[in-house]
């Protein structure tokens, strides 16, 4: 698989702390490797549009899309406390 990043998740990853983009990273590897580890806590968001999300930590989380071999970041937020 592969992935590809939307410009909108550059700047919201480019805004995070060091620490928080080494767990994204990590979160990143599972998912290249395996869709359903997990850590990742991956599930469908909104199936309509064919998004899912995924857990980075307790604090953030990413949603993504599978086109064929290609995993679509478009963002990475927050979770709502």
């Amino acid at each position: 698989m592969k992935v590809a990043f939307s410009n909108r998740f550059v700047r919201q990853y480019g805004k995070l702390p060091a620490a928080f983009q080494a767990r994204f990273d990590k979160q990143l590897g599972f998912l290249l490797s395996n869709f359903r580890h997990p850590s990742l806590r991956a599930k469908k968001y909104d199936e309509a549009a064919n998004i899912r999300q995924a857990r980075v930590c307790d604090q953030y989380g990413f949603y993504f899309q599978i086109h064929g071999d290609t995993y679509r970041i478009p963002s990475i937020t927050s979770h709502p406390k």
